[in-house]
């Protein structure tokens, strides 16, 4: 039960978040659009070093000196499937008008949820991993560490669950089918957590890897998509500043937690 939890904590955030659209009259603006992005951004950073890639080492230290492979290994193998996800499916970005990847008739509302889609697999990975490991009994994760991931991402799925709904609605959606999209754009969360967690016994022995890779693929969401958003529009700091805040709530939780 504890684990059905776990892994479902990230999309209650999101739809919490979504659920925003019945109770704001208006579109989230730039400024806090800027602020809540720089805020995701850095607790993802910091749930991929804390949460992902030190365990990973940590888990690998019976191989000395070549400790960091398994980590670097996955973690660029990461990078690469959510470059290739790019790739292969038309998407919007939020703010922006040009869409990306291969040419599509789809509606631009399809694309910008498609887009929130991606970014949401990594996370729904990395919290699958984290209690895969925790399944295994494996002792560099404890249930508190495990926890404290799905928290983070919880706390920074609810700002990305309004970000999605809001714009969809200003577009002229009904609510009620805006936050439908919003929380449609989080189930894929939990769907990734129970895959990984399904194949716990093959990740069990890979699991260096596995965690890596979830790092991977949530790094190059930040770099590719939440820091360009933070930068968008007049120079302004509150994105940076938000960043660090995120980060830093991140730390606490997992050295807390864990």
């Amino acid at each position: 039960m504890n684990i059905f939890w776990g892994i479902m904590i990230p999309f209650i955030g999101t739809s919490l978040g979504a659920a925003c659209v019945f109770l704001m009259k208006k579109e989230i603006g730039l400024s806090l659009q800027r602020v809540l992005t720089g805020f995701a951004a850095g607790v993802m950073v910091a749930a991929s070093i804390w949460s992902l890639l030190i365990p990973a080492i940590e888990q690998s230290e019976k191989m000395g000196k070549l400790s960091f492979v398994p980590a670097a290994a996955g973690f660029c193998l990461g990078i690469l499937f959510l470059l290739l996800l790019d790739k292969i499916t038309p998407h919007l970005h939020q703010n922006d008008s040009k869409p990306e990847g291969p040419k599509s008739n789809l509606k631009d509302t399809t694309k910008l949820l498609l887009a929130v889609t991606i970014h949401n697999i990594p996370e729904g990975m990395a919290v699958g991993v984290i209690y895969a490991g925790l399944v295994s009994g494996t002792n560099e994760i404890a249930a508190a560490g495990a926890l404290a991931l799905s928290l983070g991402i919880a706390i920074q799925n609810f700002p990305e669950g309004a970000i999605i709904a809001m714009p969809l609605c200003s577009r002229g959606m009904k609510k009620s089918k805006s936050f439908f999209c919003g929380v449609l754009s989080g189930a894929v969360e939990p769907i990734a957590a129970a895959l990984m967690l399904a194949m716990s016994g093959m990740v069990t022995s890979v699991l260096p890897y596995f965690l890596s890779f979830a790092a991977g693929a949530m790094m190059y969401i930040v770099v590719e998509e939440l820091i360009p958003e933070i930068s968008q529009g007049e120079h302004s700091n509150m994105g940076v500043l938000s960043f660090a805040g995120g980060f830093v709530l991140m730390m606490i939780l997992d050295v807390a937690l864990g």
